[in-house]
């Protein structure tokens, strides 16, 4: 690791204030002493991953927690949205920028932050940081990780998907071939596996570290969906950031159902023209823990080390949005039950099924 940042090179940086900000791309919401920004109170600064707010998707799920906080906990906010293709350093000077700005906590919103966050938290040890979707033995204590269990939730979308598919024939498209979407894709494919063995799951990554693309290129999405189709599948659950409108477009397109992922993408109003072929939703509840872990900071007492969100902290669920699992509710009831009693368990290795 590079040394520390010397403390004139610091205060020098804080002449720029926000406008550092805005050159990182910040939208501040610290407007109002109602809000915390002129009488000391809690300063949250939130590092989104790229694609932003109005993904429709994982940074919109953050961004419902940071707003439900700065409403009923009067914090006061900034964001700072990521660039596609964008250089680690990048993302080193945008949560460097909001910790000179006084932003205390600071939340980055996915695991693309993890080695930016270890070192600019190791550098600032009086801010507290939160990570989104990762976790590492090396972090700082400063670090608090807030993690799902998103396996448990894709098991149900299986279930849901095999029950509901015609052709008898599924897929998966995931927008980086990380660990951490692997999680998503073991878990569907073990829910599918447990309602019919044979079924065939089509699977297909958009991009591969360390090209973050598949995550913001709906292009793509509708591509790999459409070659998805053209094989039969009629079920597809994509779990890639804004690209999954993208998939959402080509699975409505041929009279297919789509499965979303993070938000409740039937309910968003970009996605309203698509919503009669989305058939449920892999929520991850992402706002809750932004909430929780704000919550927790504001009281004195911060999250600290793995925060887990589980399908039994209702960290993960599947949404009804539209009543097109209602006529299966019994069999995925069932399988939540097995998943929370433990007699079900999930993998998080694709290669281990």
């Amino acid at each position: 690791m590079r040394r520390s940042i010397k403390l004139a090179a610091v205060v020098l940086s804080g002449s720029l204030g926000i406008a550092s900000l805005a050159a990182c791309g910040a939208k501040s919401n610290d407007t109002t002493a109602s809000s915390g920004s002129s009488e000391g109170g809690l300063k949250v600064g939130m590092a989104y991953d790229i694609g932003g707010r109005g993904d429709q998707s994982f940074n919109d799920s953050a961004a419902r927690g940071l707003d439900k906080a700065k409403t009923d906990l009067g914090v006061a906010v900034t964001e700072a949205d990521a660039k596609t293709g964008e250089a680690e350093a990048d993302k080193e000077t945008r949560l460097k920028n909001l910790v000179t700005a006084g932003y205390n906590p600071i939340i980055a919103v996915g695991f693309v932050y993890q080695a930016a966050v270890e070192k600019i938290a190791k550098e600032n040890p009086n801010t507290k940081f939160a990570i989104i979707d990762s976790a590492s033995d090396t972090q700082p204590a400063n670090v608090t990780s807030l993690t799902f269990s998103e396996q448990e939730g894709s098991y149900l979308a299986g279930v849901a998907a095999a029950l509901k598919s015609k052709n008898k024939h599924v897929g998966f498209i995931g927008g980086v071939q990380s660990e951490l979407i692997k999680k998503f894709e073991a878990g569907y494919r073990a829910g599918v596996k447990s309602v019919d063995p044979q079924m065939p799951v089509e699977v297909t990554y958009l991009s591969t570290p360390p090209d973050f693309s598949g995550f913001a290129a709906p292009d793509k999405g509708k591509e790999a969906a459409q070659g998805q189709i053209d094989k039969k599948a009629d079920v597809i659950y994509t779990a890639a950031g804004s690209s999954g409108n993208g998939a959402i477009e080509a699975v409505a397109n041929a009279g297919a159902l789509a499965i979303g992922v993070d938000s409740d993408q039937a309910a968003q109003p970009a996605l309203a023209k698509y919503k009669n072929s989305i058939m449920t939703s892999m929520v991850k509840n992402v706002d809750k823990a932004v909430f929780a872990y704000i919550e927790s900071a504001k009281k004195g007492q911060p999250f600290t080390g793995v925060k887990n969100f589980d399908l039994k902290a209702d960290g993960v669920s599947l949404a009804t949005t539209g009543g097109k699992i209602d006529d299966i509710k019994a069999k995925l009831d069932e399988a939540t039950n097995a998943i929370k009693s433990g007699q079900t368990a999930i993998p998080t290795d694709p290669s281990k099924l």
